[in-house]
């Protein structure tokens, strides 16, 4: 994982020593010429007369145009860089414009962001983008391979004098938080089995307030988390529950974090296809994220319990899988024939919501790569969010005011017939019938959300990230291609909202 080096500064943006100044440019409207927009410590009046057209900015959102800079312009820094900002305005214009020029300055050593970052929402949403913006994976690059080092990054953002010291904390440790994910999903499958990610848990918690339990495929059998265990009985890779905890003294309110955590989908027996095989390495990005979530709440010292339960599995075809028609017995004692050994993930999802259910918590969130219906309601960038009312507008507002894309689906009544089973409680998927999957795997993880103390349902929300978790192609705002690190700003906004209610 790299850290950049993060700072603010209320020097003017002509003195602000770095090798490269990034200003930002705003789209004309009506056929007015593009503008640059002035930072918060002022304009650069050496670049007051520059024709933007010539040199071809248009402020479109991630157009980044390199000009000189120097003594000729009056700057100290050696070069220009000019990003558009897009049409939008906002914290969210300006995190996506810190994160797309950071991205696309892979090479230069110290930069300086001087955007329109006039308020404390504005400064850290630049500070949050440019730490995002600077992620890159080396892991599996070979010794004779040259290409970006980011942690030796400076980034400074110009701001006004009044924010405060500690402005760069908070961006750096969720930017940290979003770069555990996507170093886990980036990883190749063979190297980051069940036990493996285990291993990450552990190292990473110490240090830090959190308490780690791992169950292996012994407990889990004798425990009744017939889900996890029958999904990886498969593997030679035996499956794992970890369960992460953060449990500060005082903390009135529990948040409960359920991950799917397949390391590897083959399908199982149900084998998918070679084209749809090829990267399921990143079917274990829910565990990964309520991993970061966690992690990131107990460096950031938050006043909520926070749970997670990472649900590790590899869906391996053998001779010890499980076969379409077996019956599977989950934590809560509910039964479930199993149709389809593809649609493992809401098996072992089951096992953790059940499990998590008996802790009673204020809040059960799961997060999953789920369904390929998910891409196809909602496309590549847009999560699927279903469950409780309350829980499900109050999951949408904070991921639109961290600028995830996300939008609340149904969960037809009608649904729950497609479930029955003739042998067991139900079925785990409806072979033959695609119509409404997102919907009916929403269906199938109701029945294991458990009650409160006084007989309600707990609050839940389900998120169904199968498209949202890697982008596919060209990079956009702070995102390369590969793992996106997606919705865990919104899980640790979450958590730092439930301080307050």
């Amino acid at each position: 994982m790299v850290r950049p080096t993060l700072s603010t500064s209320s020097s003017s943006p002509s003195s602000v020593d770095a090798d490269v100044l990034v200003l930002g440019v705003r789209p004309g409207t009506d056929g007015a010429p593009a503008t640059l927009v002035p930072s918060a410590t002022g304009p650069v009046d050496g670049l007051a007369d520059l024709d933007l057209a010539a040199v071809g900015a248009t402020g479109a959102k991630d157009q980044l145009v390199r000009i000189p800079g120097g003594a000729s312009v009056g700057v100290a820094a050696a070069g220009i860089a000019l990003i558009g900002l897009g049409s939008a305005t906002g914290p969210a214009a300006v995190r996506t414009a810190a994160g797309s020029a950071v991205r696309q300055l892979p090479h230069v050593a110290a930069i300086a962001l001087a955007l329109p970052t006039e308020d404390d929402a504005a400064v850290a949403a630049a500070l949050e983008g440019a730490a995002l913006g600077a992620y890159s994976f080396t892991r599996h690059k070979g010794a004779g391979t040259t290409g970006p080092t980011r942690g030796d990054q400076r980034i400074t953002v110009v701001a006004p004098a009044s924010v405060t010291a500690d402005a760069t904390v908070r961006p750096a440790i969720v930017a940290d938080a979003a770069a555990l994910v996507r170093d886990l999903v980036n990883t190749a499958a063979g190297d980051l089995g069940p036990s493996d990610v285990a291993d990450v848990a552990g190292s990473i918690a110490e240090g830090l307030p959190l308490t780690v339990e791992v169950l292996d495929e012994t407990a889990l059998a004798e425990q009744g988390f017939g889900g996890i265990a029958g999904v990886g009985q498969g593997s030679v890779r035996p499956p794992r529950l970890v369960v992460v905890r953060y449990e500060p003294a005082g903390a009135t309110k529990h948040l409960a974090l359920v991950g799917k955590g397949i390391t590897f989908d083959s399908g199982g027996l149900s084998l998918k296809p070679a084209a749809s095989m090829l990267g399921m390495k990143t079917d274990m990005t829910g565990a990964a994220t309520v991993l970061a979530a966690t992690v990131a709440a107990a460096r950031l010292g938050l006043d909520t319990k926070v749970t997670a339960w990472l649900c590790l599995a590899e869906n391996m075809p053998s001779g010890s899988a499980i076969r379409p028609g077996d019956v599977l017995t989950l934590k809560n004692g509910k039964t479930v024939e199993v149709t389809n050994t593809d649609a493992e993930g809401r098996l072992v999802l089951g096992d953790g919501m059940a499990a998590a259910s008996l802790e009673q918590p204020d809040a059960i969130v799961d997060i999953a790569t789920l369904t390929g219906a998910q891409m196809v309601a909602l496309g590549d960038r847009t999560t699927g969010l279903m469950g409780s009312d309350e829980l499900v507008a109050q999951v949408r507002a904070l991921a639109d005011a961290v600028a995830e894309p996300i939008w609340p689906m149904p969960m037809p009544e009608e649904l729950d017939g497609r479930l029955s089973s003739d042998v067991a409680d139900m079925v785990n998927a409806t072979v033959g019938q695609t119509a409404g999957g997102m919907l009916l795997a929403a269906k199938f993880l109701e029945r294991f959300v458990g009650q409160t103390a006084e007989g309600t349902t707990i609050p839940w929300a389900h998120l169904d990230i199968a498209g949202p978790s890697e982008n596919r192609g060209a990079g956009y705002g702070w995102l390369g291609k590969g793992a996106t690190g997606v919705m865990v700003r919104t899980l640790v906004a979450l958590a730092e909202d439930l301080q307050s209610k």
